[in-house]
């Protein structure tokens, strides 16, 4: 075991130092890939020792393989795609970031996007959502995930499925412009997450939100 997590340290090491003088893009591309690669070749490492019939360099490639397979890349086109997103949401309240796993992630509030126990798609969220379709049918190897939240006002039967409804609501409209269903999904976490203090009206507003997140599946 310690020998296969030598060989884990050593391919990330190589992977992180190979990506001397690249761009942040291709940085960011190559060392995501790469070190899924080089966990997922620890793994396999590890299990065909198990298996008479199959060499441990056998096992390192099939973990290689799945460990790259496993999580998302940022390529240029993800690069661009945030920046769209960014232009498009700029003094509307809605916030644009990367997250730590290579996807972007829009963060909705609910006054930006929706009214108090409503699940229609609130005309300025709607102009958002017409320039984040055109970015998403460009970008067509995206994966879109989108989650639906309340604060703790009211039960679970009222907050689980309005949180539903607005997450299904956004992959409609979406959908609507383009943006193929079959891409998207769609979570509700009612109250269970929060982000702050429900205690307090200013708490709740940032509980109540839409979050989307799209990522480019590495291959």
């Amino acid at each position: 075991m310690y020998r296969q997590q030598t060989i884990g340290v050593a391919l990330i090491a190589l992977v992180v130092s190979g990506c001397a003088g690249m761009s942040d893009t291709q940085r960011h591309t190559a060392t995501g890939a790469g070190i899924g690669a080089a966990a997922g070749a620890v793994i396999g490492a590890a299990t065909a020792g198990g298996n008479r019939g199959r060499s441990t360099a056998t096992g390192a490639a099939i973990g290689a393989g799945v460990g790259a397979i496993g999580g998302y890349i940022w390529s240029t086109r993800m690069e661009q795609q945030k920046a769209e997103m960014e232009q498009a949401t700029a003094g509307t309240g809605i916030e644009v970031e990367r997250t730590a796993d290579n996807r972007i992630k829009v963060h909705i509030p609910s006054d930006a996007g929706f009214d108090i126990n409503r699940s229609t798609v609130k005309p300025q969220l709607a102009r958002v959502l017409d320039d984040f379709a055109q970015g998403m049918r460009t970008n067509a190897t995206t994966q879109i995930h989108i989650v639906g939240h309340t604060d703790s006002t009211g039960t679970d039967a009222i907050n689980n499925p309005l949180s539903r409804d607005r997450a299904a609501s956004t992959r409609n409209y979406l959908a609507s412009r383009g943006v193929a269903s079959s891409r998207i999904s769609i979570d509700g976490r009612g109250s269970h997450e929060p982000i702050a203090s429900n205690a307090t009206a200013d708490g709740r507003a940032q509980n109540r939100r839409v979050e989307i997140y799209v990522g480019e599946v590495a291959r």
